[in-house]
């Protein structure tokens, strides 16, 4: 049964309209889209038009969350692609933090998108003991609380943070389970890539970067990394320069369209 939860206060989806190419973009696991509403901001000033989605189960109550499957978060990406697309915007590249990435990539391995930024993204999740049996545990531990240091360096950005304070034991099993799609899906992935991606980072190891990119099939991906910034890249202190290279790399595969 539904919360019949309101949205969060300021963690809504936004919409910037701009130019005809357009940005879609896609939050994290627990989080909302006000993670990714810097980032929209700025691809809007470079004359980019940038939706944020707000996945299945997130920004109202986090036993939402609970009933959600993998595929629900999907279509949530599914859904803002469609909307982009009837209003005629045209190229539309997919771009995602963390859970966000993932599902971008696995975007990009399935639907016709012009390219994707994913950052900090996933290659699998960290080993635990009680991973393969997550599904049953839910009916006794249905919450993991968060724990250990903050994933946000800037002050500011930790202050204004907007995120459930557990993950729930089910939706965790979904992402293991997307992730498994998700290593399956991306030889198949042939648009232009760009990955992003702290080295800092403690949340989701850096290696995931490396094996992501190991594994992609387009000959087009990059890898950028910043140093200073925890896990949620979009709203850290490096920010700035992910978001640079995010529009320079629309830019350069416009450019790359056009000579086509």
């Amino acid at each position: 049964m539904s919360t019949n939860q309101l949205i969060i206060p300021t963690a809504e989806p936004f919409f910037f309209p701009a130019g005809k190419t357009a940005c879609l973009l896609v939050h994290g696991f627990t989080a909302t889209p006000k993670e990714m509403r810097w980032m929209g901001e700025y691809l809007h000033g470079e004359g980019f038009t940038a939706l944020g989605v707000r996945l299945a189960g997130h920004a109202t109550d986090m036993r939402d969350l609970t009933r959600m499957r993998w595929w629900d978060w999907l279509a949530s990406v599914e859904d803002g692609w469609h909307l982009l697309r009837s209003a005629g915007y045209d190229p539309i590249f997919v771009m995602g933090l963390s859970l966000g990435g993932a599902l971008s990539l696995l975007f990009g391995a399935r639907y016709p998108v012009a390219g994707v930024v994913s950052i900090a993204a996933p290659y699998c999740l960290k080993p635990y003991i009680l991973l393969p049996i997550l599904r049953p545990l839910a009916w006794v531990k249905p919450y993991l609380w968060k724990s250990g240091p903050p994933d946000l360096h800037d002050p500011v950005a930790l202050r204004e943070r907007i995120a459930y304070p557990a993950n729930p034991t089910r939706a965790v099993a979904e992402v293991r389970d997307l992730l498994a799609v998700l290593r399956e899906a991306l030889p198949h992935v042939r648009v232009p890539v760009l990955l992003a991606h702290s080295r800092s980072d403690t949340y989701v190891p850096p290696r995931n970067m490396r094996q992501i990119y190991a594994a992609l099939g387009t000959e087009d991906k990059q890898m950028l990394w910043v140093e200073r910034s925890s896990h949620i890249v979009t709203r850290d202190t490096e920010r700035e320069v992910v978001f640079r290279a995010a529009a320079d790399f629309v830019r350069r595969v416009m450019a790359q369209r056009k000579r086509a």
